[in-house]
């Protein structure tokens, strides 16, 4: 993301708080020149995940094996 040193001047904790949550690079244009603030420490990716309820976590081959006998109604 690149954007002008006046709007870092108006949103500066919400940029650095967005650059350490996401950990992408902010560019800040200035003089003509540019200038990047960078996490130094990146997030962790897994660290991102939503849980997703209802979700089966394990071994696909577990589903395939599973005895459904005892729920079958002919």
């Amino acid at each position: 993301m690149s954007i002008t040193a006046s709007d870092l001047r108006q949103n500066v904790y919400r940029l650095l708080d967005e650059v350490l949550r996401t950990g992408a690079p902010l560019e800040i244009e200035r003089g003509g020149r540019l200038l990047r603030i960078v996490a130094v420490e990146a997030p962790s990716k897994l660290s991102r995940l939503t849980p997703h309820p209802g979700t089966i976590a394990g071994s696909p081959d577990d589903l395939v094996h599973i005895d459904w006998s005892h729920e079958w109604r002919p």
